[in-house]
């Protein structure tokens, strides 16, 4: 019996729900931390960001008006679907970050039981941020969170998994759409992830997943005038400056780079980080002589 020829996977971008190649047709080679090649991955250029703009405005309404329960129903199915490829993903990160399997396997444990955590904050970051405030006047007065819109998420670079999923899952879990641009050098757990994605229960465009060169796509990110925020946790100093320049141009909403420990706990900070409060007066009428309105 003749020896077998290996398949290789052709990794693609995600983008609306689907998997495009890049539309620049380019690809970069991605190797393991021993220079070992393992795939070609897109190379994403600045109308694949617009693309995937487009795609995350076009999700926001329906996700942003969805009900937090159904959000963390949703991010919980994630975390199933993650489950049953706990294999594949331990393998990917190992290779991406040149860790031992049991290494590997700890960081993915720990993604999958992040997921399930930001599921159980969506119905509960309300009561946390918002509530009732006490007025000098016959009116009720309540503060209620809402998301900021179209985010563009600069993945960490040096946690290919891990610090991916706790940059992305704060952003959605409280109604945010994402432009994701994945760690330059150590892409393939993130395109895994958008096939995950796609075959759970996010809507398309909820999370867009671009490969390539941070310093090519970001800018355009950060100048774009339908992007509400940017996360520049996988800038260096120097792009995050760029990036906080542009961003400024058009006032967004911009949480600066930071030293993080992405196997901490994560707190609730990368999701109030993106939401905005709306207050609302009502009033509730003029108090009668026994001391009630109506």
């Amino acid at each position: 019996m003749s020896e077998r020829l290996s398949v290789f996977k052709t990794y693609k971008l995600f983008v609306g729900g689907k998997f495009p190649r890049s539309e620049s047709g380019r690809v970069y080679e991605v190797t393991d931390s021993k220079g070992k090649w393992l795939a070609n991955a897109p190379l994403s250029s600045r109308k694949d960001a617009r693309d995937a703009v487009v795609a995350a405005r076009k999700a926001f309404g329906g996700w942003a008006g969805a009900t937090a329960y159904n959000r963390g129903q949703i991010l919980y199915r994630v975390a199933e679907m993650l489950e049953g490829r706990r294999d594949q993903f331990v393998a990917e990160v190992a290779d991406a970050e040149g860790l031992s399997k049991s290494k590997a396997a700890a960081q993915v444990d720990a993604a999958i039981d992040r997921w399930v955590w930001y599921a159980g904050w969506t119905d509960k970051i309300a009561q946390i941020v918002g509530g009732a405030n006490p007025v000098a006047g016959p009116y009720f007065n309540l503060s209620t969170p809402e998301p900021t819109g179209v985010v563009a998420v600069l993945a960490p670079q040096e946690s290919s998994f891990l610090g991916l999923v706790s940059v992305i899952a704060p952003a959605i879990a409280v109604g945010n759409t994402v432009v994701v641009v994945a760690s330059e050098k150590a892409p393939l757990p993130a395109l895994s992830l958008g096939e995950v994605l796609a075959t759970s229960d996010v809507p398309g465009g909820v999370v867009n997943i671009l490969s390539g060169r941070a310093a090519e796509i970001a800018p355009s990110l950060a100048a774009h005038q339908d992007v509400n925020a940017i996360d520049l946790a996988g800038a260096d100093a120097e792009l995050s400056k760029a990036l906080q320049i542009a961003a400024a141009d058009n006032l967004k909403r911009v949480l600066r780079p930071q030293a993080v420990d992405w196997s901490a706990d994560p707190g609730t900070d990368r999701m109030t980080a993106f939401l905005e409060t709306k207050t609302v007066w009502h009033p509730t009428g003029s108090l009668g002589a026994g001391g009630s309105a109506y």
